[in-house]
C-alpha cells in the first residue's frame, strides 16, 4: 500500500510541475503551482524510501506496519491538503483568512505532528538495535534517519516563528522566514534517500568486486596446481635412481 501511495504522490508531483511550467506562473511565493508539485515529489520519494529501509530495521511486523501506515497518511494527507489549496489559488499555510482556511492550516500542522511521532520512533528503532544490513549501510540508515529527523526540526521551527510572525499580524515575515530555511528542509529531508542508496549501491559493487577477486586468485590457484606437478614429473633424477 505504501508504494502505491508514493507512486501517486510523484504521479501528483510530476503532474503539478507539468501545470507549473505550461502555466508560466511564478515559481515562486505561497500560491505558486511550486508547493503541490514539490510537496508531492518530496513526499512520494520520501514514503517509498523509508518504506524501503524500514525493512532493515530490527522491527515487529505489526510494529513496521503500524509505523509506516502512519506514514503513509501523513504524507497523503499533506499533500492533498496543499495541492486542494493550490486549486484554490490560497496559500495552504499560514493561512487564516477564512474559517475553512483555518481548519486546513490546523490540520496541517496535525499531520505534521503525526509525521515527526513517526520519523522520531523509526530513528530511535535504528538506533536501538542493529539494522539487518552491511556495517556501511547501517551507518548510512542512522544518518539518513538523523538527517530526516533535522529536516522535521528546521520545519516545526518555520511553523513556529511563522506563527509568532502571524499573530503579530506580520504575514509577510511568515513567508520570508519559509522562504529562508525551505531549502535546508528539503536538503536535510532528502538525506535518507540519497544517503542509504549511495551505501547500498557501494556494497553491491563490493560485494561483485570481492567474488570477482576471490575467483581470479581460485583460478590462478587451479593453475598452478596443475602446473607444478608435471614440473615435479620432468625433473631429472626425480624417477629411477
Amino acid at each position: 500500500m505504501a508504494f502505491g501511495v508514493g507512486a501517486a504522490l510523484l504521479v501528483s508531483g510530476i503532474a503539478h510541475f507539468i501545470i507549473l511550467v505550461l502555466s508560466g506562473t511564478s515559481w515562486f511565493g505561497p500560491v505558486s503551482w511550486r508547493k503541490p508539485a514539490t510537496f508531492g515529489l518530496s513526499f512520494g520519494l520520501t514514503l517509498v524510501t523509508v518504506t524501503w529501509i524500514s525493512s532493515f530495521l530490527d522491527l515487529q511486523r505489526r510494529a513496521r506496519a503500524v509505523l509506516i501506515a502512519a506514514l503513509t497518511m501523513a504524507s497523503a494527507w499533506e499533500t492533498a491538503l496543499v495541492t486542494l489549496q493550490a486549486w484554490r489559488h490560497v496559500p495552504s499555510h499560514f493561512n487564516f483568512e477564512t474559517a475553512f482556511d483555518a481548519v486546513v492550516a490546523r490540520a496541517l500542522a496535525g499531520g505534521g505532528f503525526l509525521l515527526v511521532v513517526t520519523i522520531v520512533s523509526l530513528t530511535i528503532a535504528a538506533f536501538r538495535r542493529r539494522p539487518r544490513a552491511p556495517a556501511s549501510v547501517v551507518l548510512a540508515i542512522r544518518v539518513g534517519f538523523l538527517s530526516l529527523l533535522g529536516a522535521q526540526v528546521v520545519g516545526a521551527v518555520m511553523i513556529a516563528v511563522g506563527m509568532r510572525h502571524v499573530f503579530s499580524g506580520d504575514i509577510q515575515s511568515a513567508y520570508a522566514t519559509s522562504n529562508v530555511l525551505k531549502w535546508t528542509h528539503g536538503l536535510l529531508m532528502h538525506g535518507i534517500l540519497i544517503v542509504p542508496a549511495l551505501a547500498w549501491a557501494a556494497s553491491l559493487s563490493g560485494s561483485k568486486g570481492s567474488k570477482g577477486s576471490k575467483g581470479a586468485k581460485g583460478a590462478k590457484g587451479a593453475k598452478g596446481s596443475l602446473v607444478e606437478p608435471s614440473g615435479t614429473l620432468g625433473t631429472p633424477g626425480t624417477f629411477g635412481t
